[in-house]
């Protein structure tokens, strides 16, 4: 996700410059016009604004911290995060920026691989508007729309109820396909029957397609989706809510990583259900 959103950012006519660990992934940048890093404090130094986007808080908080990062942003620096992380690391870098005394904009995004690549992601921007505002242009040249939903903190828990529907879904559709198949009817005759009406949802047809062919590259990594639904669970569960269906989603994503499939498109949950 951060690659094509650094592509998009540099395509805009913003100076960017880019580190990841792993240098290799990033270099491709450099044929876009983004310097490559060769560390997190080497990326941010000078820079007006921080976008981290990482697989989950605690790679945020060492980038920011042991990386040096937060220490070699200056102090008008904006930092825009945009990691899925949850409520109680969200908080945590809140107070890092509070503390180091850095504006901050928690914004996670909807979308994947392609939407990313066309930039056509949402953005979910909550923190004072201000630095909302000095942010937009960086929305705009990462997402299709930016939806402004309040304080900061608030837009890591709107990522969090679009994640319980999104991971419930594919659930549902992983059972109803292999339901279909045990009863001997094409599933292709169950997405038909529910196309272009009330109960349809393009999102089935693009995941369904995978599990019909039983192909999944991924344009969001299974493993990267358990990650995301547990995030789920343990947010409800810290508020008083058990949610039933979200902690059965997880034990199929976790069933779908034992068996092996932990890099491929979380459309791969499919196996879970068909392979039992």
């Amino acid at each position: 996700m951060g690659e094509p959103m650094a592509r998009n950012i540099a395509a805009a006519g913003f100076e960017t410059r880019a580190w990841n660990r792993t240098r290799e992934k990033a270099e491709q940048l450099a044929e876009h016009g983004a310097t490559i890093a060769d560390s997190p404090a080497d990326a941010v130094s000078g820079a007006d604004i921080v976008l981290t986007m990482l697989a989950d808080g605690s790679a945020v908080e060492s980038v920011m911290t042991e990386g040096g990062a937060l220490e070699a942003m200056g102090d008008d620096a904006l930092w825009i995060q945009s990691s899925t992380v949850g409520i109680a690391a969200t908080e945590r870098l809140m107070q890092l920026a509070s503390d180091r005394g850095v504006a901050f904009v928690d914004a996670p995004v909807l979308g994947t691989k392609k939407p990313a690549e066309d930039g056509a992601l949402v953005v979910l921007a909550s923190g004072p508007e201000d630095a909302r505002q000095r942010a937009q242009p960086v929305f705009e040249a990462i997402s299709g729309r930016t939806i402004s939903v309040g304080d900061a903190g608030a837009g890591t828990r709107l990522k969090l109820v679009v994640n319980s529907w999104i991971v419930d879904l594919l659930g549902a559709l992983a059972e109803t396909i292999t339901l279909a198949e045990k009863l001997d009817i094409s599933p292709d005759l169950f997405f038909e029957a529910i196309s272009g009406g009330a109960m349809d949802a393009p999102y089935a047809h693009v995941k369904g397609a995978m599990m019909l062919k039983g192909e999944f590259p991924p344009s969001f990594p299974l493993d990267l989706a358990l990650k995301d639904v547990r995030l789920v669970v343990e947010a409800a569960r810290e508020n008083g809510t058990e949610l039933e269906l979200a902690q059965t989603v997880t034990r199929l994503f976790e069933r779908a990583s034992e068996q092996g499939h932990g890099d491929e498109d979380m459309a791969a949950i499919y196996h879970a259900v068909a392979n039992t």
